[in-house]
């Protein structure tokens, strides 16, 4: 199984519009982030984990060939704003099937009202199917199977997900016990820092690597990076030996 990361920043990106933080004037391609979210592929299988606002971007330099399916998250903007374009994919497939707890889906659907539409739909509009994602119900992309792991994001639920022996969390701030032991016997962890500096709704950095001491995964990829973590060559030098500083572009086979 492939996985590339498409995105491994924060809500605003790296650059910041406006920012005249050292990191964001960096010329290190690896400190230059997308917004959050990973193509996983392997035999003719294709899925996507969140869609934000640079989801065509994210598109065109990985040459993504198809989506069979997009694991949602949770609903926050830089996770879901870019759903519009997957229209190229629906104008060669079809209907593209979005995994997501039912709150996402209703706010997705009030915020893309159009998408959901049944009744004169515009013709190029984006076509979806809705699977509703349930905690403790592991469900099929393709043939494998997604196990979710229910954690918290300040005060909201957030899904990460478990295929095989990879796991994918990101936005966490704290997650139950029962959770913890979905993933045991993890190959690789990807999973959320911020910065250093501890934050309400994150994971900071002492947070992440507690958290991969507990579930002790064999390698472990930090995502959802702030600008304030640092430059790239620098946190990287501070890490474990077998956990990773992300970057957009990345490809990692498990």
């Amino acid at each position: 199984m492939k996985v590339y990361f498409l995105g491994t920043g924060t809500s605003q990106g790296i650059p910041v519009i406006g920012s005249n933080h050292p990191v964001c004037k960096s010329s290190d391609l690896k400190d230059k982030r997308l917004r959050v979210s990973i193509w996983i592929s392997w035999e003719n299988h294709s899925f996507i984990i969140d869609c934000g606002p640079d989801f065509r971007q994210q598109m065109l330099i990985s040459n993504c060939p198809k989506v069979d399916g997009i694991l949602f998250t949770h609903e926050h903007s830089d996770h879901t704003a870019g759903i519009d374009d997957i229209r190229p994919f629906n104008f060669k497939q079809g209907e593209i099937p979005i995994f997501g707890h039912q709150r996402v889906i209703d706010n997705l659907r009030r915020r893309f009202e159009y998408v959901f539409a049944t009744v004169n739909k515009y013709p190029g509009a984006p076509s979806i199917a809705t699977i509703e994602v349930k905690n403790n119900l592991p469900f099929f992309i393709g043939n494998k199977t997604a196990i979710p792991i229910n954690v918290m994001h300040g005060t909201l639920q957030v899904f990460g997900y478990r295929i095989d022996d990879f796991a994918y969390l990101t936005d966490v701030k704290t997650i139950e016990e029962s959770e913890v032991l979905k993933l045991k016997n993890l190959k690789v962890l990807v999973i959320n820092a911020l910065r250093e500096e501890a934050h309400d709704m994150h994971f900071n950095l002492q947070e992440a690597l507690d958290f991969i001491t507990l579930v002790q995964p064999e390698k472990a990829y930090l995502t959802h990076i702030s600008h304030i973590m640092g430059f790239h060559e620098e946190v990287q030098k501070k890490l474990p030996s077998n956990v990773f500083l992300a970057y957009d572009n990345l490809e990692i086979i498990i």
